[in-house]
C-alpha cells in the first residue's frame, strides 16, 4: 500500500482546558496507530492536547445542510426539551 492509497482520517483534540474534543484537521494514515501518532505530531506539537480521536473519514455520515428545517423540525414539537417547561423548587441553586 503507498500513501497515496492510505485511508483519510479526521482528527479531534481536546485541550487542556476544553471539555469537549474539537474538529483539528485530517490527515492520511495505514492504520489507527500510525493516524494517531501521526495526529499527535501535528495538532499536538506544543504539548496543548489531553486526549486525540482518530475516526476513518470513510465511516462518518453526516446530515445535509441544505436538508437543515425538514431534519431538525421534529425537535421543535417536544417542549420538555426547553428548561422553561419546568419548575424550578426555591431550594434548588446553580441549575
Amino acid at each position: 500500500m503507498t500513501n497515496t492509497d492510505w485511508p483519510l482520517w479526521e482528527v479531534f483534540v481536546r485541550s487542556r482546558r476544553g471539555l469537549s474534543h474539537t474538529h483539528a484537521g485530517s490527515l492520511h494514515a495505514p492504520d489507527a496507530e500510525l493516524a494517531l501518532r501521526n495526529a499527535r505530531d501535528l495538532y499536538t506539537r506544543r504539548g496543548e492536547g489531553v486526549s486525540i480521536w482518530v475516526v476513518p473519514s470513510s465511516v462518518i455520515t453526516a446530515s445535509s445542510p441544505d436538508e437543515k428545517d425538514p431534519f431538525f423540525e421534529p425537535s421543535a414539537d417536544k417542549p420538555y426539551r426547553h428548561p422553561t417547561f419546568y419548575e424550578i423548587p426555591e431550594g434548588v441553586k446553580h441549575l
